[in-house]
C-alpha cells in the first residue's frame, strides 16, 4: 500500500509531490475534497503511535479557535482532525507498514528513499 493524504492547495505538499519519482505509484487523497474517515485516522494512529503525532499545532485555526490555551487530550485531537482537515499534519504518507508525517526535510528524504526502494 502506498497512499498520500495531502492538501491540493498546499504549496509544500505540491513541492514534495514533485520530488516523488515518476515511477512511484502512490494513491493520492486530497483531504479537502475527500475527508479522511475515522477508520483511516485509526490506521494512521496505529502506525504513528498517537493522535498527537498527526495533529498540526501550526494550523491557523489552532490559535483562532483558542486551542493553544487548552490542554487537548488524544480524543480531542482525534475529534478535531476529523472535524477540520487543517488539523492533520501534511502530507501523511503510508508505504507498506511505515508512515511518514509532515514536511520536515528528514521525513521527506526518508519517504522519497522508501519510494525508490
Amino acid at each position: 500500500m502506498k497512499k498520500m493524504y495531502y492538501l491540493s492547495t498546499c504549496s509544500t505538499c505540491k513541492r514534495i509531490m514533485d520530488e516523488m519519482p515518476e515511477t512511484a505509484k502512490v494513491e493520492l487523497q486530497d483531504i479537502k475534497t475527500e475527508a479522511i474517515t475515522a477508520q483511516q485516522l485509526e490506521d494512521m494512529k496505529a502506525r504513528a503511535g498517537s493522535y498527537e503525532a498527526l495533529f498540526s499545532k501550526r494550523a491557523m485555526k489552532y490559535r483562532s479557535l483558542g486551542l493553544h490555551e487548552k490542554e487537548l487530550s488524544e480524543e480531542d485531537m482525534r475529534d478535531w482532525i476529523l472535524k477540520e482537515y487543517t488539523f492533520l499534519k501534511r502530507p501523511v504518507t503510508i508505504i507498506k507498514d511505515d508512515i511518514y508525517i509532515g514536511s520536515a526535510k528528514k521525513t521527506v528524504n526518508q519517504f522519497i528513499s522508501a519510494l525508490r526502494s
